[in-house]
C-alpha cells in the first residue's frame, strides 16, 4: 500500500530524522530544567521564581540546533517525498536519503557540543548536496509541464 521501495525508503530515514528532531526537542527541555533558564515566567515561577526566566548559552545553543533542524528536515522531507514519485534509481535515491541523514546526525552533534570549526558547516554543506540534486532532478522531471 506504501508504493515503491523508494518511498519505503524516504519514509525509513524520514521518521529517523523526525524523531531526532524530538530528541533534540527534548533535550532542549532537559537543559532549561538542568540550568534553570526558562522562557516564559510561569515556567520560571513554578521551578524556582521569576528570576529564572532568563536566558543561558548553552540552552540557546540547543535551541538553535533545534531551529535548524527544521530549516533543513521540513525542505528534504517535501523533496525527499517528491523525488521518490519521480522514479528515481533505488540506489541513488537511497544514498541521497542517507548522506542527508548522517550529515544531519553530524550537523546535531557538532552543535550541541561545540565541535570545532568547520565540522558543523562541512555536515551543513554535505547534507545541501542530496537537497539540490533533488530539486534539480524533480525539475527536470516536470519542466515540460510548466
Amino acid at each position: 500500500m506504501l508504493g515503491s521501495d523508494v518511498l519505503l525508503c524516504f519514509i525509513f530515514y524520514s521518521t529517523l530524522l523526525i524523531l531526532k528532531m524530538y530528541i533534540i526537542a527534548i533535550i532542549t527541555g532537559q537543559v532549561r530544567l538542568r540550568k534553570k533558564a526558562f522562557a516564559n515566567p510561569e515556567d520560571a515561577e513554578r521551578h524556582g521564581g521569576v528570576q529564572f526566566c532568563r536566558t543561558d548559552p548553552y540552552v540557546e545553543r540547543c535551541r538553535r540546533a533545534h531551529l535548524n533542524d527544521m530549516e533543513n528536515i521540513l525542505p528534504f522531507l517535501f523533496l525527499g517525498a517528491i523525488y521518490s514519485m519521480t522514479g528515481p534509481s533505488y540506489a541513488v535515491a537511497q544514498l541521497h536519503f542517507l548522506v542527508f541523514s548522517l550529515s544531519r546526525v553530524l550537523h546535531s552533534v557538532a552543535y550541541l557540543l561545540a565541535l570545532k570549526a568547520p565540522t558543523r558547516s562541512f555536515a551543513y554543506v554535505i547534507a545541501q548536496v542530496p537537497c539540490v540534486s533533488m530539486a534539480i532532478q524533480i525539475l527536470m522531471e516536470v519542466a515540460s509541464f510548466a
